[in-house]
């Protein structure tokens, strides 16, 4: 009997969210420590804090040809280094770990004193939901004053300065028009300040001080949260819980470039233009990257995007933990809300569960009727599945595969 048919199905309502299972302690208050830990919780087993940055950009007047008819943005793109401990080769989103110096205290001397530093309020989770753990532990009780959605747009912010020398701030001390590129220091005084950055993330606070300005946080949508699965994690044992933002831009930023070290290329693509990179094995990107660029598919015109995501934040998102089922001939990724999405998720790896089956993807596909998954027949041959409701009022990825598989006789 395949391993498969032993193991809990979810309810025909769906699988039990992943959000709603913290992982052991992330809720809980911490002993104080060193004042270079407070208000991180990266020292947690399981997982390292993060944030990355979907930086969509116009292009006016050259609007992108794809399968799909003309996009009038694209997205970054960064090649991580063959010698990174993580998806080295991948092309990814720019962002990285949370830093203590990004939950520094020092950061609300250039920030409104507003509550949330005005940042809208994220709305109270509907029923039967919470808010993911990366957002709601209490900061404070790990010794920052900071909130965490401050934080982590902190951080998405510095670490696009850093891997792509992309500097988003604002004049000022609060919500305004984005600092003009004129006023920006001459480019090798900001390739120096790059550079200290990108040895000490205190340097950041340094560089918006000097300038008379403040990290444009307010720019940055909340947009989804994902954890590394079980197995997948990088060199020592890395696994990552992940705060995606989704940043809009009239036009591209000046002095984009590679910092050859964590990064190695940069790429512009609109997000049907991507996905045929990757069909065609000339980039690779992981399957959140992949789903990702298939909702963003949803939107041909920047107008819309940044309409979407700037009234569906304060919804907040889902915590998703993709689980992967071994199939004779692929695997599968399940998330939340798929069928077999076990109840009660393995999230710490201690269980040791391993879902496995002797069925070939096309026959669980044609065996199934509710999905959320992610089909993988190898590297570069990815179908995100989906016909289950999206929560926190977001939109469900377009289906496109990357082969010529028909499994869309139940969606």
């Amino acid at each position: 009997m395949p391993a498969l048919s032993r193991l809990p199905r979810a309810s025909p309502g769906g699988a039990r969210p992943a959000a709603a299972v913290a992982p052991p302690g992330a809720q809980a208050a911490v002993p104080s420590r060193p004042p270079r830990e407070r208000g991180s919780t990266r020292q947690l087993r399981h997982w390292r804090e993060a944030a990355t940055l979907l930086l969509a950009a116009g292009t006016p007047g050259r609007p992108p040809r794809s399968p799909l008819g003309p996009f009038d943005y694209e997205l970054l793109l960064l090649r991580r280094s063959s010698r990174s401990g993580f998806m080295p080769g991948a092309h990814v989103f720019p962002g990285g770990l949370a830093e203590p110096a990004d939950f520094s205290a020092e950061w609300l001397g250039l920030l409104p004193a507003s509550p949330h530093c005005g940042l809208g309020a994220v709305k109270p989770p509907p029923p039967g939901g919470s808010r993911a753990p990366l957002f709601a532990t209490d900061r404070e009780s790990l010794g920052s004053q900071l909130p965490g959605e401050v934080a982590f747009r902190i951080c998405a912010l510095r670490e696009t300065f850093e891997e792509a020398g992309i500097l988003l701030l604002v004049p000022g001390h609060g919500p305004a028009p984005p600092l003009p590129a004129e006023r920006l220091p001459p480019a090798a005084e900001l390739g120096e300040w790059r550079r200290r950055v990108r040895e000490d993330a205190s340097c950041f606070l340094r560089l918006c001080r000097q300038l008379g300005c403040a990290p444009n946080i307010w720019a940055l949508h909340e947009w989804s949260n994902w954890l590394t699965p079980v197995g997948r994690a990088g060199r020592g044992g890395r696994r990552y819980d992940t705060a995606f933002y989704l940043c809009c831009l009239r036009e591209r930023p000046p002095h984009v470039s590679q910092d050859d070290q964590e990064v190695t290329a940069v790429l512009w693509s609109s997000p049907p233009e991507a996905i045929e990179r990757f069909k065609s094995q000339e980039i690779w990107f992981p399957p959140p990257q992949f789903y990702e660029f298939c909702r963003l598919c949803n939107f041909s015109s920047l107008e819309e995007l940044q309409q979407f995501s700037s009234a569906r934040a304060l919804e907040g998102c889902e915590r998703w933990m993709p689980v992967m089922l071994s199939a004779a001939d692929g695997f599968i990724q399940l998330l939340p809300g798929d069928e077999l999405y076990p109840e009660d998720p393995d999230y710490t790896g201690e269980k040791k569960i391993t879902m496995s089956t002797d069925k070939k993807v096309e026959d669980l596909m044609k065996e199934g009727g509710i999905f959320h998954r992610i089909v993988i027949k190898d590297i570069n041959n990815l179908a995100v599945y989906v016909n289950i409701q999206a929560k926190y009022k977001h939109i469900n990825p377009l289906m496109i595969k990357c082969d010529n598989s028909d499994y869309n006789s139940r969606l």
